[in-house]
């Protein structure tokens, strides 16, 4: 059941997700999927929010941009950005932020820099760009191969973007620490013998 508290905070991830679309994206060497901020607010959701919060917030902003508001950068929204060739990457970001968000509760609090950014990078870059590779070659219609060659050029700037995430999510769960659950600890030998 999800709180009042948590409705807030997945509309807020939701705006943060929409606000890095401000930032002018980058159409590599004419590219048909632009480089965008976007995805370090799908990073940052799950990082900050957890899975379900998180997934939930970039699962809002694809209901916004259904109805046509144009939250992605460029101004774009509307149906049509869901069989452009960047689709598999919107269609993703739900996916990368509840990765995100499950691999840092896994991890648990304290949040820890190296293991955030290992969560970001297999979540928010390993799967939401195996996600998008796959809808690139659907829609432009080529080999995976080929589109793995075109969205090699977003790589670098995905990892950057996953080490950013890391070191934001450090400063908020040390200001708002209740945000993830605490690691479990592991049972004492008593404990599972009397378990």
């Amino acid at each position: 059941m999800l709180t009042s508290r948590d409705l807030s905070l997945i509309a807020t991830f939701t705006g943060v997700i929409a606000a890095l679309g401000l930032i002018p994206a980058i159409a590599p060497f004419g590219g048909s999927v632009p480089i965008t901020a976007q995805s370090m607010g799908v990073m940052l959701a799950g990082a900050i929010l957890g899975s379900k919060r998180g997934a939930l917030s970039a699962l809002l902003l694809l209901a916004l941009l259904a109805i046509g508001l144009p939250l992605l950068s460029g101004g774009r929204g509307g149906l049509g950005v869901f069989a452009a060739p960047s689709a598999g990457y919107i269609f993703g970001f739900p996916v990368a932020a509840f990765l995100v968000g499950l691999l840092t509760e896994r991890i648990g609090r304290p949040y820890r820099l190296g293991l955030g950014i290992m969560a970001n990078v297999l979540g928010g870059v390993i799967a939401l760009n195996a996600i998008g590779i796959v809808g690139m070659a659907l829609v432009l219609r080529v080999s995976l191969v080929k589109a793995t060659t075109l969205a090699a050029v977003f790589m670098p700037g995905d990892v950057v973007k996953a080490v950013l995430t890391a070191f934001i999510a450090v400063g908020v769960h040390a200001a708002y620490p209740g945000l993830i659950p605490a690691r479990r600890q592991q049972p004492t030998p008593a404990e599972r013998v009397s378990a």
